[in-house]
């Protein structure tokens, strides 16, 4: 009995390979692990690009944003992925992340907790640290600006409410909506968190200032207060 030969790409039905795939029924038809293989060109001695890459993804519980998260010298830890591939790896994603940021830049009034999170998440997602930030808005809820209030260690980050109060003042904001990230990736907020809301809540209304909403960025998602009904 012969010994099984694993078939490399090249040996692969031209429509299965992934650059053959994209080029005869385009980039839409092609999965995450696909798009990934295209990237790293070669797998190692055990595995194809596609079957490295798919476990890649699946080290990131096949998410992007959690892919994202990754140092070179994580990616590195996987046999057949160098330095190069890494860097290629990570300049992707980064491209992609720049994509929805110039995405983002075209809203200009916030009508939903969504608008928000697409401001926010290409800014707050991947970072290893938390920060606070706020958005200022006129009556009509067109943005006025956004601004960078404070910025912490992996598990919070202290925040001045007069600081706050005094940047929508000078901005002349009818209102503010409050954002801040969880770099563990939990999407609810703490205690600490409904605190300061309420506290932020409470001495802006004396300003004639109302508190929207207050969203929790993550790479799993976000967290909108308002959409659950707490502020």
């Amino acid at each position: 009995m012969t010994e099984y030969q694993k078939l490399s790409i090249k040996e692969w039905a031209l429509e299965d390979r992934p650059r053959e795939k994209m080029l005869y029924k385009g980039v839409k038809h092609l999965t995450d692990a696909e798009l990934l293989a295209i990237l790293i060109g070669s797998g190692n001695q055990e595995e194809t690009a596609v079957e490295l890459s798919k476990r890649i993804l699946a080290s990131a519980t096949n998410n992007l944003n959690q892919l994202a998260q990754f140092s070179i010298e994580k990616l590195m830890t996987f046999k057949g992925i160098g330095e190069a591939k890494a860097i290629n790896i990570m300049a992707a994603l980064e491209i992609a992340n720049r994509r929805i940021q110039t995405e983002a830049a075209s809203i200009q009034i916030i009508k939903s907790s969504q608008h928000v999170a697409d401001l926010f998440t290409p800014l707050l997602a991947d970072i290893k640290h938390e920060e606070f930030w706020v958005l200022f808005l006129e009556r009509s809820n067109k943005i006025i600006m956004r601004h960078k209030i404070s910025q912490g260690g992996l598990s919070g980050t202290v925040i001045d409410v007069r600081l706050i109060l005094k940047k929508a003042i000078d901005n002349l904001a009818s209102s503010i909506i409050l954002v801040h990230n969880h770099p563990s990736g939990t999407l609810y907020p703490s205690e600490a968190d409904l605190q300061i809301t309420q506290k932020i809540k409470s001495a802006a209304r004396v300003m004639d200032i109302s508190v929207l909403d207050h969203l929790i960025i993550t790479y799993n998602g976000f967290y909108s207060f308002a959409d659950e009904g707490k502020i």
